[in-house]
Parts: structure tokens; sequence; C-alpha cells
């Protein structure tokens, strides 16, 4: 008997806002990375996405470990944005004093 042996795509897409997510699914290449990195095994990772397979889960982190050094940029890109994105935010809406604002707003209303 011969075995056939085929190559599976990568169950990996980008979004229209350029974030990778598994399969058809939203869970990100992040979130499974994330995972897996704080030493979660596939069988876990698929107990907590149960929208993820786990030959999903086994694809996708044999291509973070065949492209990790290319995965880690991904991944620190876009905790940069998202500090950048927290501190925006945080300048136009400081967090200081809110809860003086709020109390304050309230003892308006009334």
């Amino acid at each position: 008997m011969t075995l056939v042996i085929d190559s599976q795509p990568v169950p990996l897409r980008t979004d229209a806002d350029g974030v990778v997510r598994v399969g058809k699914t939203r869970v990100t290449l992040d979130t499974v990375v994330g995972a897996f990195n704080d030493g979660g095994t596939p069988e876990e990772i698929a107990q907590q996405f149960d929208a993820l397979t786990l030959p999903e889960i086994y694809a996708v982190i044999t291509y973070y470990l065949r492209r990790k050094a290319e995965v880690d940029v991904y991944l620190g890109e876009g905790k940069a944005q998202a500090a950048r994105v927290r501190v925006e935010s945080e300048r136009k809406h400081p967090s200081k004093g809110i809860r003086e604002r709020l109390l304050a707003r309230r003892r308006e209303s009334h």
C-alpha cells in the first residue's frame, strides 16, 4: 500500500482590517499563538475555542513554529498598534478625574 502524502493549505486568512484569522472563524492568529505560548496544548485550545478544529489548531501551531520570526514580527506590530490606539484614546478621553466628573454630572442631573 502506498501512502498518499499531500500538503494542506494553512487555515489562515487576512481580513479586511489586516487581521490574520483562523479558518472561517473570527479567532485570530494572535489568540492561538498566545494560548500556545502560555502553555496550552492544542486540545486545551480547542476546548477554549470551540469554533476551531483540532487539525486547524495543529496547522496554525506548525505554521507558527516554522515561521516564528515572521509571526513574532506580525504580533509585535499588532501590540505596537494597540498601544498607539490606547495612548490616543487616553489622550482624547482622559481617565484621570473621571469619577469626579461622573459624580458632578450625576449631581447636576438631580
